[in-house]
């Protein structure tokens, strides 16, 4: 089994799922998310396609979301804070808190991450 690299953001699954071809060396590599992402995939999925692919991505994505804990919330909201004139969303500042607390890089296009250290920008 490959080893993962990256924590997809959201931004990042949506970019695969859209065929983007600056995510296309992505659409292979094992990936690791957060169940936050998964839901927010999954309501863009809802308003964007429908509960079809909503649903198959649920089912594709079951095993590959990582378990957090409290202490992981309390990093998230220190980096936000740290962050704050940079306006990143709770689910992204979790996400890159996990990325970094598993010793990945945190895969995304979100302009509030570009320069940030460990984040693979791709727009």
């Amino acid at each position: 089994m490959q080893q993962a690299k990256y924590f997809f953001d959201t931004y990042a699954i949506f970019e695969i799922l859209n065929s983007n071809p600056g995510y296309e060396k992505y659409a292979n590599e094992p990936i690791v998310t957060s169940i936050l992402n998964l839901g927010e995939l999954y309501y863009g999925l809802l308003k964007e396609e429908n509960e079809k692919t909503a649903i198959e991505w649920k089912n594709k994505l079951e095993n590959c979301y990582t378990n957090f804990d409290s202490s992981t919330i309390v990093k998230s909201m220190k980096f936000r804070h740290e962050n704050k004139n940079r306006k990143m969303s709770f689910i992204d500042c979790v996400g890159y808190t996990i990325a970094k607390e598993n010793n990945l890089r945190f895969l995304t296009g979100d302009q509030q991450f570009n320069g940030i250290a460990n984040v693979e920008f791709v727009k």
